[in-house]
């Protein structure tokens, strides 16, 4: 990655699309993922190879992968199991991101597994490909509509089944926007001092509001790596009313005014939030695409 403060990873095309009902074209979906890597995002999960059946609107995985402008970025795909990561192999993916839910029942919900066997069914893909490249994804890290809010004892618990696998990469997931602030830092402050290998990253949900308020409590306690969507889209499709991501025009505006270094031309970033409107066909939740960047404004 080049030289700079954090590395924003857009995940439109995996967690904003899957929730789109009406089908986007393939080509109109590439068209906006290779806009936002144009914009200098450097990371992008780009799709997920799962079950039509499950989460139709991403069943063109392959072909979506085949049409995207790399530039230099890194591409990411969503797995579920060993068969998802071989065909996200083939199709030329960078990383394999497999998500497993903190939540005994959301995993069930999400994966229909129990954590057991999700843990199962990821070292059966460390058995196959690089630890290297594949990023674990922890669901419902700080709680869920199911289970509730619960202690970081239940997330280390779960790290700790996967200490012996060789991952480095982890991220921490509010997959239905439960986290606050305080929680984040203490989660973040926690699990860094008691796994200093790991790169841990954040993955947060706007759901009650709290999505830039706890990606700055990361912030504050050393991460570096975060998820967003573009205009705010996206959500859990297994989860009562888990409503989108932070959104990554959001998310770039605030850390631009912070003076942190994220890479990425905000007005490309915008301009291609308001093609994505145009395209998706309603108003999206993000702010900055409405209100203007902060710097534009004139004073009173």
């Amino acid at each position: 990655m080049p030289d700079l403060d954090v590395v924003l990873t857009d995940v439109t095309g995996r967690d904003g699309f899957q929730m789109e009902k009406e089908w986007i074209p393939t080509d109109r979906k590439a068209e906006v993922l290779n806009a936002i890597l144009a914009s200098g995002v450097k990371r992008l999960e780009a799709t997920s190879f799962v079950s039509p059946k499950a989460v139709p609107q991403l069943k063109d995985a392959k072909e979506v992968l085949a049409r995207i402008d790399r530039r230099d970025a890194e591409i990411i795909v969503l797995v579920p199991n060993l068969k998802g990561a071989e065909l996200a192999h083939e199709a030329g993916a960078d990383k394999i991101n497999f998500v497993l839910s903190i939540s005994e029942t959301h995993n069930q919900k999400n994966v229909r597994r129990t954590v057991e066997e999700s843990l199962s069914q990821l070292k059966e893909i460390t058995e196959v490909f690089s630890p290297d490249r594949i990023i674990l994804s922890l669901g419902t890290t700080f709680g869920c509509p199911f289970e509730g809010l619960y202690p970081v004892d239940k997330v280390q618990a779960v790290i700790g089944k996967v200490a012996d696998m060789g991952l480095s990469q982890i991220t921490l997931c509010d997959t239905t926007g439960m986290a606050n602030p305080k929680q984040v830092a203490e989660f973040v402050r926690t699990l860094s001092a008691r796994y200093p290998e790991q790169r841990f990253a954040l993955h947060l949900h706007n759901t009650r509001g709290m999505g830039l308020a706890n990606l700055v409590a990361g912030y504050q306690e050393g991460i570096r790596y975060f998820d967003a969507a573009l205009g705010g889209i996206g959500g859990c499709p297994f989860a009562p009313g888990a409503s989108g991501n932070v959104a990554m025009d959001d998310v770039a505006h605030m850390l631009e005014l912070m003076d942190v270094r994220t890479g990425i031309n905000l007005e490309r970033l915008i301009g291609t939030s308001k093609r994505m409107q145009e395209i998706l066909g309603y108003e999206l939740p993000g702010q900055v695409m409405k209100a203007g960047t902060a710097k534009t404004l004139h004073p009173v």
